[in-house]
């Protein structure tokens, strides 16, 4: 679009606007001079009409209390065409009305994929979606919308009421490999420096559950560490660590917006979410993580080409029950983790019961990067905390290993690190949103304890031989506790959705 024409489009609006009723014509008016200036900025700045290059500002201390940042500056409906997936459609149909559905996501994807058609929106009904010939998971490769939550004749949404799932079971051991539940694919360009699209998730429950290994839940056996037959295993089996298994992740650096709205992220093995970014605005609402090991989100990564970072504005999430790295609980275990050169606001969300921290911002920048870290602006504020272990971790600055801070001491950090801390505090035990947790499992984590034992015998027989030859003297330590990451039931997780108004995620 031509200079001209956009000074055209404006006085238009303006002349517009002078002729209408003084009731409406200045809210018209304005409403027809930010298109003008839309349609300037976007031409000026060579945006596609599938992308915007707005986002949050990475340095921004104000934070955002109400809506969608990426979502309003980038535009998630999209403007190609419109899918519809449904557990009953057929795998012959052209997915392209509500009469008309698919039924393979994965293959809408891939044809998303092969057509390379940005700005397309997926409409997912009800039902469980375990991608191409059930592998176990689904990869996005564009910048689309991916909307679940609709009834079978996509007449309504909810995705409370329609649940819209990725959970694969037992079966799927082995074909899903490294891949993620939801696995976001080449969505980078490392010639690239502009925010290349949004892509939006929004309304999935992802449940891994069914999938991980539990010891039994039979309390008589203390090796399982099933406090009651009210559970319904016994702890996670820690997995093959060279395995990496998250419920949502990114293959490649995002080099874009993403939004994760109005999603159910439980029982992970390794991460709730965990993706890598190289720009661009990260935005993550009304969401329920619970139950998952390493930790519930972390956002990694930054533009080592161009120096620019991300931004990520997690708000309006409850995030429960993240479980430490192994059973012995000595590292790992946060609900949110703030990454290095990656910039980010914290707020309204509800913290409780992470097994190490509620917040960790352990990992820092130093020699030639430390000026990268002095830029970082990570803000916490307007949260709500429940027995956490700790509700942020900091690196020791005496030397030991972490620094534990509880939210009441918010306001003695540093305010180069974390500028804007008002409005945490502490959830009492008499508060409502408690009564919606899962009781055995709180009652359970209350009462977490660990007990070691050894049996190393320095003048066992075999010690004496091993010690006559030169060898190291053996011995095994037996670790024993009530629970570790136990499968978390999801009609408890689904609770929480509403659970406290203004905080934590909502039902809207």
């Amino acid at each position: 679009m031509k200079l001209k024409k956009i000074i055209g489009l404006a006085a238009i609006a303006l002349s517009a606007a002078m002729m209408m009723p003084q009731t409406s014509s200045a809210q018209i008016g304005k409403n027809l001079i930010n298109k003008a200036k839309e349609a300037a900025n976007n031409a000026v700045s060579g945006n596609s009409s599938s992308s915007s290059s707005s986002s949050t500002p990475s340095n921004s201390t104000s934070g955002n209390t109400g809506g969608s940042t990426a979502q309003a500056n980038s535009g998630t409906k999209g403007n190609g065409k419109t899918y519809y997936v449904s557990a009953s459609g057929s795998g012959r149909a052209d997915g392209l009305s509500a009469s008309t559905p698919k039924k393979d996501l994965q293959a809408v994807l891939n044809l998303i994929r092969d057509n390379n058609e940005n700005g397309a929106t997926v409409k997912v009904a009800e039902g469980n979606y375990l991608g191409y010939m059930n592998a176990g998971y689904i990869e996005i490769y564009n910048w689309i919308t991916l909307e679940g939550g609709y009834n079978s004749d996509f007449s309504q949404r909810d995705p409370l009421k329609y649940i819209t799932k990725i959970e694969p079971d037992q079966s799927h051991k082995g074909t899903n490999g490294n891949k993620g539940l939801i696995t976001i694919s080449k969505l980078d360009d490392v010639l690239s420096t502009k925010i290349l699209g949004t892509l939006t998730i929004d309304g999935f429950m992802v449940n891994m559950g069914y999938e991980t290994d539990y010891m039994p839940n039979d309390p008589s056996d203390p090796k399982n560490w099933c406090p009651n037959t009210n559970f319904e295993t016994g702890r996670m089996l820690e997995p093959d660590n060279s395995v990496q298994h998250q419920l949502m992740h990114s293959d490649a650096a995002i080099a874009g917006n993403v939004v994760i709205k109005n999603c159910l992220f439980a029982n992970g093995d390794y991460f709730g979410i965990q993706i890598n970014t190289r720009r661009g605005e990260i935005e993550i609402f009304n969401c329920v993580f619970v139950g998952n090991r390493y930790s519930g989100v972390r956002i990694d990564g930054w533009d080592k080409k161009t120096g620019t970072s991300s931004h990520v504005n997690f708000h309006h999430n409850t995030v429960g029950f993240s479980w430490c790295r192994t059973k012995e609980q000595e590292d790992m275990g946060y609900g949110y983790e703030f990454m290095t050169a990656v910039n980010a606001d914290v707020h309204h969300n509800i913290f409780l019961c992470n097994n190490y921290s509620a917040l960790a911002r352990t990992h820092v920048m130093s020699g030639p990067d430390a000026v990268i870290e002095a830029k970082r602006v990570t803000n916490i504020y307007d949260n709500a905390f429940f027995m956490n272990a700790a509700d942020l971790q900091l690196p020791s600055a005496g030397g030991g290993k972490w620094t534990n801070v509880k939210c009441a001491q918010f306001e003695d950090l540093d305010e180069k690190t974390v500028p804007k801390v008002e409005g945490n505090f502490e959830m009492q035990s008499g508060d409502a949103f408690i009564k919606v947790i899962d009781p055995d499992y709180l009652e359970a984590f209350s009462n977490l304890k660990l007990v070691s034992s050894s049996s190393f015998d320095r003048n066992s027989a075999a010690n004496q031989y091993r010690s006559a030859h030169g060898q190291n003297m053996q011995g095994t330590t037996t670790v024993r506790g009530n629970m570790y990451a136990n499968r978390y039931k999801i009609d408890y997780a689904m609770k929480l959705f509403g659970a406290k108004s203004g905080y934590g995620a909502q039902k809207n």
